[in-house]
């Protein structure tokens, strides 16, 4: 594969998921400015106009630009998966070219003195989570969270007892408590089960399925709808000012646990759902998905 037309190709989609939002996304802030009231509206169509603007002038919607992750999932079939060792190299230079171009705030800074190398890159960033598989495609997800929303992350380490109800109070009672701080109408991930740290993965994973589509099992679909429609009773609403838009949706992800421990990590997403996934050839250039 050639990794150099790889990162140059990745330039692009990376501008693009600043610029604009999911189809999804978009349409659900449009549907939701048909069932506010004024004040709930007026937040939404202010949103819709920071989309429009940042179309139209290439620039992003929100001065945060967020932090760098890619969801990785590739195939030992894939032509050239043997050479996958210069895949995270590829990716760190294309942020940091797409910083310089864009351009990206920078966002990155050390945990210790607070140094900023200006690029949106640093040690283990950006964040790169694979996933492999035995077929022949190539799959790249890229997500610049926001650091307002990320602030708002929670990890509940709940007493097993307290079973699914004591999984809905925790959901809804941090998502009353947050407020207008994640910039809602926001997007809730919801992971369940695992370890405490593979809980948070969960949550932050299940951002990554687009607004409207439920959960594959039916009875995770039922709980992810119910809370949903609990979040908009709440009266938080676009921007935290009261109304009918808290959240766009609610997804959840989960995996087995110990009897001892039940995790329920929460990652929030702002009203700027932005991310993009492409489909990688091996000739290293990348064609869009969504």
């Amino acid at each position: 594969m050639d990794f150099e037309r790889l990162t140059q190709s990745l330039i692009e989609p990376i501008r693009r998921s600043v610029i604009s939002l999911p189809r999804t996304t978009h349409d659900a802030l449009r549907r939701a400015t048909l069932e506010e009231e004024e004040i709930g509206r007026t937040q939404l169509e202010a949103m819709l106009k920071a989309i429009d603007i940042g179309i139209e002038q290439k620039i992003p919607i929100c001065q945060d630009t967020g932090t760098p992750t890619f969801y990785v999932s590739i195939g030992t079939a894939f032509p050239g998966f043997c050479e996958i060792h210069q895949l995270e190299p590829a990716l760190r230079r294309a942020v940091q070219l797409a910083t310089q171009v864009i351009p990206l705030r920078p966002n990155t800074v050390h945990p210790f003195n607070g140094s900023n190398p200006g690029d949106n890159t640093g040690f283990e960033i950006p964040q790169v989570i694979w996933q492999i598989h035995g077929r022949d495609t190539f799959h790249l997800t890229y997500l610049p969270k926001g650091g307002g929303c990320t602030n708002m992350s929670q990890l509940t380490m709940m007493t097993p007892g307290k079973g699914i109800r004591g999984v809905k109070d925790i959901v809804l009672t941090r998502i009353a408590t947050m407020a207008g701080n994640p910039c809602p109408p926001t997007v809730i991930g919801v992971g369940l089960g695992g370890s405490d740290v593979m809980c948070m993965e969960l949550a932050k994973k299940a951002l990554l399925r687009p607004v409207g589509q439920r959960h594959p099992e039916s009875f995770v679909a039922e709980l992810e709808f119910e809370l949903l429609e609990k979040a908009n009773e709440l009266g938080v609403g676009p921007a935290g000012i009261g109304g009918k838009t808290t959240v766009l949706d609610i997804k959840i992800e989960y995996e087995y646990r110990h009897p001892a421990s039940f995790p329920v990590g929460i990652a929030v997403q702002c009203w700027a759902n932005r991310q993009i996934t492409v489909s990688v050839n091996a000739n290293g250039s990348v064609e869009v998905i969504s």
